[in-house]
């Protein structure tokens, strides 16, 4: 849990910098610079007997999907950035955990009982009362980060899925090399040539989004995904306040009262697994850590 909230502020600085070049570059060209420095700093893990090398691995189709993955929701929430504010945006992807929810019954064999998809519908209502859909406040763009929430919740499952026998290193290793093939090919058609001062804040999108994604592999190595997702939530925390320091964007009544909706539906969604995990050790006989 420590873990994810310490990824969200490296991630948010992440979102926040790429929205802030948005306005220069096209989203293709931000990814694909954020995917080379992704690879760059994961190339001593790429490099044949260089003692970090960590491409060794039986599940080279489970690493592409989550290489595409993750670049498909980097790629669609960056997208999303140039249409709405940073807090709408973010907190609109965060109907990821709510994925995650579901997608962990199908391919991680996890339970999820009648009050954890109770939870879950609250988390939705909060979405649909960020977006507000069949109003003049409905931005067709919204349908980007909500996308991006789909990738990424499937990120989170292929990460939980793979952690019992890759190595943390192996898994971001093959992400970024799967990442940078895909996006080379497509970002000669919208090539900008880019300045110093974007090539700089690119480098700080690759370097803090590196460092996010890591952590995040790190934390789902010790934790079900269906209870660490919802503490992605306090990234709404930092996006907002990055927001108004650097785009002067503070999130509107709507966007704060769909938010709180999410956030306590994830809330509720920990503390009932914590119960869950109670009972089951103590009908196992032994001692609860909540005793």
């Amino acid at each position: 849990m420590a873990l994810i909230l310490l990824s969200t502020v490296f991630l948010g600085t992440s979102d926040v910098t790429a929205k802030y070049l948005s306005s220069t570059l096209p989203s293709i060209e931000i990814t694909w610079i954020r995917f080379v420095v992704f690879a760059l700093i994961m190339s001593p893990a790429m490099l044949p007997g260089s003692p970090l090398f960590a491409l060794q691995s039986n599940r080279i189709g489970l690493h592409v999907l989550r290489g595409s993955a993750l670049l498909g929701s980097s790629l669609l929430f960056i997208t999303g950035l140039s249409f709405l504010p940073i807090a709408e945006a973010s907190a609109t992807s965060f109907v990821s955990p709510l994925f995650v929810t579901a997608l962990s019954i199908a391919f991680l064999g996890e339970k999820v009982g009648l009050r954890r998809w109770i939870a879950t519908a609250v988390g939705l209502f909060g979405v649909f009362i960020i977006l507000r859909p069949g109003t003049a406040a409905f931005h067709p763009a919204a349908f980007f980060p909500i996308v991006s929430a789909f990738a990424w919740a499937g990120t989170l499952i292929l990460t939980r899925k793979m952690s019992g026998s890759e190595r943390p290193m192996t898994v971001m290793a093959y992400s970024s090399i799967v990442g940078v093939l895909i996006v080379s090919a497509l970002v000669p058609f919208v090539w900008v040539a880019p300045t110093w001062h974007d090539v700089m804040f690119g480098i700080l999108i690759g370097v803090a989004s590196t460092a996010g994604q890591w952590i995040v592999v790190l934390a789902f190595r010790y934790g079900d995904a269906s209870v660490l997702a919802p503490f992605s939530y306090t990234q709404l925390v930092w996006v907002s306040f990055l927001g108004f320091l650097v785009f002067g964007e503070l999130p509107d009544g709507w966007t704060i009262v769909g938010a709180a909706f999410i956030v306590a539906s994830g809330l509720y969604t920990a503390h009932r697994e914590r119960v869950r995990r109670s009972q089951l050790l103590t009908m196992a006989g032994e001692s609860s850590p909540n005793a």
